[in-house]
């Protein structure tokens, strides 16, 4: 069964594996087999469950709520995120201003059949609005008994240390970060993780699996799997292309002893590598059946000795992508349209 871990310095505790219903529920797989995917995951021991008003234009929020239906509420740990263009897009559907959370929240909630969430997440960092106006309102969001701990996604480390000291000022807890983190993508260890040690955040990572690559099925030279995330026209392959080039796909392949070694799948060891960082609370993954869910929560508990790891370094030598600058290079400059 998953274990569970404290999420940052707060009191709550999170599976070690999330089930994210990013590009897959409301867009990718049906509904019932989105809800089979749900129930897999709680008989795997998951009780924490990610999401976000963006995701599939608010209908992934829907499909997981009604999912969820008939499980005790105070068992599990419903997550979702506030930022991106929702509904029709119009000039304030989108960003961390006060009217777009403050409306936002309520949909979620509405959407989701719950009376709050317990985590609710700045699914991006809105240089268009004042930090104090969105931290003022993610307070009072959680006076209001709508969220009851606050965090944040892909935010820098100078970002974390002014948001972590207004929702101080303010009475509340900024607890966690949601960046991507994995073997090949590892940006956030130069800066954002020092940083969030220190303020007592904890890292919810996506895409331990770097979208699907390190799970080996994506081979040199073989003509791209059917129906796999890198052929899908709804978004998937946007994410993917950039570790679809032949050195990183190569790299991966030789990892294929390592896992053997261990008794894993290459995309157990994926889960299972981001896991020893101490400052991730958990790997969130998705699944678009339930077989996925079960092979992958066999990550979870997993020790990997500290000569594996060095080997898995070896093994990828340069195609990992170390770069801290990343973090802000890959966020949004201005309020999304």
């Amino acid at each position: 069964m998953v274990n569970h871990r404290f999420l940052g310095s707060s009191g709550l505790k999170i599976s070690e594996i999330t089930y994210g219903n990013w590009l897959t529920h409301g867009s990718q797989v049906e509904n019932e087999t989105a809800t089979a995917c749900v129930q897999a995951a709680l008989d795997a021991g998951i009780t924490t469950f990610d999401t976000a008003d963006v995701y599939a234009n608010t209908v992934a929020e829907s499909v997981l709520g009604d999912a969820l239906k008939g499980q005790r509420r105070e068992s599990l740990e419903i997550l979702t995120k506030v930022y991106w263009p929702t509904g029709p897009k119009g000039p304030n559907d989108a960003g961390l201003s006060r009217k777009h959370i403050m409306e936002s929240i309520n949909g979620s909630l509405e959407r989701l059949g719950t009376d709050y969430v317990d985590l609710y997440q700045a699914h991006r960092y809105d240089t268009e609005t004042p930090l104090e106006e969105t931290m003022q309102a993610f307070a009072d969001v959680v006076r209001q008994g709508k969220a009851l701990y606050i965090g944040v996604s892909e935010w820098t480390a100078d970002q974390l240390r002014a948001g972590h000291a207004l929702s101080r000022e303010l009475g509340f807890q900024l607890i966690s970060n949601q960046p991507q983190y994995s073997m090949l993508w590892r940006v956030i260890e130069g800066e954002v993780v020092p940083t969030s040690r220190e303020l007592g955040i904890a890292q919810i990572v996506f895409s331990p699996v770097a979208q699907g690559v390190l799970s080996g099925k994506y081979v040199p030279g073989e003509p791209l799997p059917a129906g796999s995330r890198a052929t899908d026209e709804k978004g998937g392959s946007t994410f993917i292309r950039r570790f679809l080039r032949d050195d990183v796909l190569a790299r991966v392949q030789e990892l294929r002893p390592v896992a053997d070694q261990l008794g894993l799948t290459l995309a157990q060891l994926a889960v299972a590598w981001v896991l020893q960082n101490d400052n991730v609370a958990s790997a969130l993954i998705g699944a678009s059946r339930p077989e996925q869910v079960v092979e992958n929560v066999k990550a979870a508990g997993v020790e990997i000795p500290a000569e594996l790891l060095a080997r898995i370094d070896a093994v990828l030598g340069d195609v990992v992508e170390h770069d801290p600058g990343m973090t802000a290079r890959n966020a949004p400059q201005a309020r999304p349209a």
